[in-house]
């Protein structure tokens, strides 16, 4: 029987926020898993113990990337990572993005500004300022010129804290298409889901946002999908991804742009899609034999 762990955190005092956890451990038991649900920075967690470990639902990472990257590498070493290591450590930096650019992807236009370095925020257009290691749109906001001032004083908020922040026009047509998530694993579509616009005007970066708001069920069109397999193509150590999440907006003429690539800990929408659980319980099953 082989044993999978399904990679989490701990919220105390708050009840955890992944409702597809318990759903995902009981299919597959199901399937013939001994599967746990571990929090991943548990100190008395036996990682060789496992033949597979799954990182589903670590949501606090991004506050503590650099301890988290450390233990991907010591799990991986344990016991397979899905995903690998590697793969983790290119995604937690959003900087990544740039990397797509450079293989084709068409990506929303993205600039940098480490700690030390000059912004230069735009002057005729409303933009979208973000750190090089968040999620869920935190520390996100979007801005317009006459709001330089504020703008600014987000930037040395990141700057202080070591963040890189980064800097892209916001694109309008999230506000009337929405952004699409395309879900894949086992390097199969798995299903797609479509939200509303995250950042509303005058939202204070250090706000809480709600990460997926207005969630439906979403068709990719063919071109969506080919944007999407040509970002998955142009990851590093592409053929060892089990899972992975492309966000999607619409760019200049209606063509999609890749927003983000989710490699780490993507939300999987199960609750939407009830029909995918067996289908990732069996990727699961087949990785961890």
């Amino acid at each position: 029987m082989p044993r999978v762990a399904l990679v989490t955190y701990d919220p105390r005092p708050e009840p955890s926020r992944d409702a597809d956890l318990p759903v995902l451990v009981r299919a597959l038991r199901e399937a013939g898993a001994d599967a746990d649900a571990v929090c991943w920075d548990d100190a008395g967690a036996d990682w060789a113990a496992y033949d597979l470990a799954v990182i589903r639902s670590t949501w606090d990472y991004s506050w503590r990337a650099a301890e988290f990257t450390a233990w991907t590498e010591r799990c991986g070493r344990l016991t397979r990572l899905a995903n690998p290591p590697g793969v983790v450590r290119w995604n937690t930096d959003k900087r990544y993005v740039g990397d797509l650019a450079a293989a084709g992807v068409p990506v929303v236009p993205t600039r940098y500004a480490a700690p030390g370095e000059t912004a230069g925020l735009p002057d005729d257009h409303e933009y979208v300022v973000k750190p090089t290691s968040g999620a869920g749109a935190r520390y996100a906001a979007r801005y317009t010129p006459e709001q330089h001032d504020t703008a600014v004083r987000h930037l040395a908020r990141m700057h202080a804290e070591g963040l890189t922040a980064m800097i892209q026009p916001y694109m309008r047509s999230i506000d009337t298409g929405g952004e699409r998530a395309l879900q894949f694993f086992g390097g199969e579509l798995l299903h797609a889901s479509r939200k509303r616009a995250v950042l509303s005007p005058g939202t204070a970066f250090d706000a809480d946002k709600v990460a997926h708001p207005g969630l439906e069920r979403w068709t990719p069109t063919p071109a969506e999908l080919a944007v999407a397999r040509d970002a998955l193509a142009a990851v590093p150590d592409a053929p060892d991804l089990l899972y992975a999440r492309v966000d999607l907006v619409d760019g200049e003429g209606g063509a999609p742009r890749v927003m983000e690539l989710e490699l780490v800990e993507p939300n999987l929408f199960l609750f939407l899609h009830p029909e995918s659980v067996p289908v990732v319980a069996a990727a699961i099953l087949a990785a961890a034999r």
